[in-house]
């Protein structure tokens, strides 16, 4: 068996809030020595990585928050 399927890398979360009725969730990984992060949204009918990699949580947090407003409707 691959080593990468033995072992699964869970991101841990790191900061968590609700965003215009959405939860973020900023996760934080180690890729190639080097800490990244990424923020994933959950909305009423599902959940998406909007975020797949930033170098800070700040970016990652800006990031998330410009994709709830392209992807959803706000009139």
């Amino acid at each position: 068996m691959h080593e990468h399927i033995a072992i699964p890398d869970y991101p841990a979360v790191t900061w968590a809030f609700v965003y215009r009725g959405m939860k973020v969730e900023v996760t934080t990984s180690t890729h190639y020595e080097q800490q990244i992060y990424s923020a994933w949204v959950t909305y009423d009918t599902g959940s998406a990585v909007a975020v797949p990699r930033a170098d800070s949580p700040e970016r990652a947090i800006a990031q998330a928050k410009k994709w709830i407003h392209t992807h959803f409707d706000w009139e």
